[in-house]
């Protein structure tokens, strides 16, 4: 003990991760080899680490200066890690890959490699030669790292958290008046109870207020005392017992919370974590550094998890409080412009921004873009980049999704959308043309709760090239220029000035999700008089994106693919539906287009045949392999696809 002590007072004063606790190191795979990196194992424990409160790379994080404190005046935290490494460091290739978790979730294996997931707790125990999807980063040797950073985050399933740190005011509780929006059904089980962010302060139901509303706009009807009751200080329901909540209609209640925890503290471990396993050769206790011989990092993040990246860079957390670089590279998936809601006073980083779901909640406000420029809205002047020597190289990802409810465009124009911007040379901007938020490879367009098929189409195999194209430009080697629409060649329009295809029976989206500055969430305020100005990507006569990365199904299509849909009943009926697509497929002959009136050419009047389809997605495919958009294995695969079996009979006897 008095050794461990005297090592933990020798560190310098300005060492943060303390210790690790490595509860396990087992075989991933069942001990399969994956090209020059070998066999990989799984180390799963936690960390602990320490805050400088007085170190101004640390004030950023919000009330900080009121949590607890050690004898030496820091701030102790304690999170999960997993990793996921190659049992032979020699023969891994140097580099490691932090993928953020979302909501406590593993993504990279899945998102990325196309591992099939049987639950959610399967896709976070990532264990078998399955889990590893195709193989790609495996056997290119990288080293995967995930870690907790939300206390809220459920470690049902397998997820990953951290201790909630608490703030106080001189050791009393702080409380304050907060709001919750609670929506049933919409992106969760239908369920009879909602559970609330933060802790109530009081069950007293005269100092809180429960309203219900069917669209967004729409004016607030209270729920009167009779007609709700607390069941404990997290999570209230309807009455009398067993009224069960509307099906996609937005309550909303205010009521008195206690206790916030300092979420900030959450990205300042995931700096520490990275550092550690980038720099450090062993913690306080001796403990060596589980990772091996990294020379370079990378950070990973999809949805919640790539707006998580927006805010590490943006906030300062890419220098470590020993003024070194922690991610070398970043990609940001599906983030839109915004950020998370974490690092803030009673702060609900499971939220996200949409036209009909949690819009009042904070999320998107300037800066949107990598480049540096002047809001006309609030006069800042401000980037994404801090311009401070420890920017990463940057990419940024999105689907079409993003651009009709994320402001995605405003990545690439100023903040009214009236021209275009330049980005900084460190960063690149991408659109995945076609796609909707959430598709993967072994989605199918099955409605759920919209009125259209969703859409199937996936982003991954432009994911998977420009992850590869990030690790080579961390390298020295420049990556492909941003694919991005662009007002100046009117690919960039408003939505009022798309002109989408009349196709019997589908229903069309006719707005964007917007937004101005958000002057108070808890009373929930919005100042409109003067909105940013979001706009979309054009399209062709068939309703498909003319810009962007268009992947082979998009260059050489069997339909329409969209990155809107819009709500059925018993949902909020022509409500964007959250963030999901439309995809409408091509009918086979010309004979069957003009029995059901539909204006877009048959696969038959615009290929000929199967084997000429065939041929213009290899084309397609080729073009973009050269481009480095697209990897060659994945080329083959959807050449392959495209002649396969079922694709075949789409095109008739």
């Amino acid at each position: 003990m008095a050794m461990a002590l005297a090592a933990l007072h020798a560190l310098p004063a300005s060492a943060v991760l303390t210790e690790f606790n490595i509860a396990a190191v087992e075989p991933f795979a069942e001990g399969s080899t994956f090209g020059s990196a070998g066999a990989y194992e799984r180390v799963r424990g936690t960390f602990k680490g320490e805050l400088d409160p007085a170190d101004a790379r640390n004030k950023v994080i919000v009330n900080l200066d009121k949590a607890p404190r050690n004898a030496a005046g820091r701030v102790e935290y304690e999170a999960d890690f997993f990793m996921l490494r190659p049992v032979d460091g020699a023969r891994g290739n140097g580099k490691l890959i932090y993928d953020v978790t979302n909501r406590g979730r593993k993504y990279i294996h899945w998102r990325l490699m196309d591992a099939r997931t049987k639950s959610v707790a399967h896709a976070n125990d990532p264990r078998v030669v399955e889990d590893a999807g195709n193989g790609l980063l495996f056997n290119m040797g990288y080293t995967f790292v995930w870690s907790g950073w939300d206390p809220d985050a459920p470690r049902t399933n397998n997820g990953m958290a951290m201790k909630p740190i608490i703030a106080t005011r001189d050791g009393a509780s702080i409380v304050r008046v907060i709001r919750d929006e609670l929506v049933n059904g919409t992106r969760s089980p239908l369920r009879e109870t909602f559970r609330l962010t933060h802790n109530a302060a009081t069950t007293d139901q005269s100092q809180a207020k429960l309203t219900v509303r069917r669209r967004e706009a729409d004016a607030r009807v209270e729920v009167p005392a009779s007609g709700w009751a607390y069941v404990n200080d997290r999570e209230i329901r309807l009455l009398p017992e067993g009224t069960k909540p509307q099906q996609g209609s937005i309550y909303e209640f205010h009521y008195p919370a206690k206790d916030p925890r300092v979420l900030g503290v959450g990205i300042a471990a995931a700096r520490d974590l990275v550092s550690f396993m980038r720099y450090e050769k062993a913690d306080a206790k001796g403990t060596a550094n589980p990772a091996r011989g990294v020379k370079a990092t990378l950070g990973f993040g999809v949805s919640q998890s790539g707006r998580f990246l927006r805010d590490f860079v943006y906030q300062g957390f890419n220098q470590d409080e020993r003024a070194r670089k922690v991610l070398d590279g970043a990609l940001a998936h599906t983030a839109g412009v915004g950020g998370v809601f974490l690092n803030a006073e009673f702060g609900q980083p499971a939220r996200t921004n949409t036209q009909f779901e949690d819009h009042m909640m904070p999320e998107n406000a300037f800066p949107f873009s990598t480049a540096r420029m002047t809001d006309p809205v609030t006069g800042k002047t401000d980037g994404l980049m801090r311009n401070d020597g420890f920017d990463p190289l940057w990419m940024e990802t999105n689907t079409s999704t993003e651009y009709w409810q994320k402001g995605a465009s405003l990545l690439a124009t100023d903040p009214l959308g009236t021209k275009d911007v330049q980005q900084p040379a460190n960063a690149r901007t991408y659109l995945i043309a076609g796609t909707q938020h959430g598709a993967t490879a072994w989605m199918t367009s099955t409605p759920g709760n919209c009125v259209n098929p969703r859409n199937p189409h996936s982003p991954t195999p432009a994911l998977r090239a420009l992850l590869v194209a990030l690790s080579e430009w961390v390298d020295g080697k420049a990556p492909p220029s941003s694919q991005t629409p662009r007002l100046q060649d009117n690919t960039l329009v408003a939505v009022q000035k798309l002109q989408f295809p009349a196709i019997p029976d589908v229903a069309v989206a006719r707005r964007v999700s917007e937004f101005g500055v958000l002057t108070d969430w808890a009373k929930p305020t919005m100042d409109m008089s003067k909105p940013y100005r979001p706009l979309v990507t054009n399209v062709d006569a068939d309703g498909n994106e003319i810009a962007g990365i268009r992947l082979p199904e998009i260059a050489a299509p069997l339909g329409t693919h969209t990155g809107w849909n819009l709500y059925k009943a018993p949902y909020v009926e022509g409500e964007l539906c959250d963030r999901d697509g439309t995809f409408i497929p091509f009918a086979a002959t010309r004979a069957e287009r003009e029995a059901r009136k539909d204006p877009r050419p048959s696969l038959e009047e615009r290929y000929g045949s199967h084997a000429a389809y065939v041929k213009k997605v290899e084309a397609a495919g080729n073009q973009l392999v050269a481009a480095r958009l697209l990897l060659k294995e994945d080329a083959e695969r959807l050449v392959e696809r495209a002649n396969n079996a079922d694709t075949r009979k789409r095109f008739g006897p």
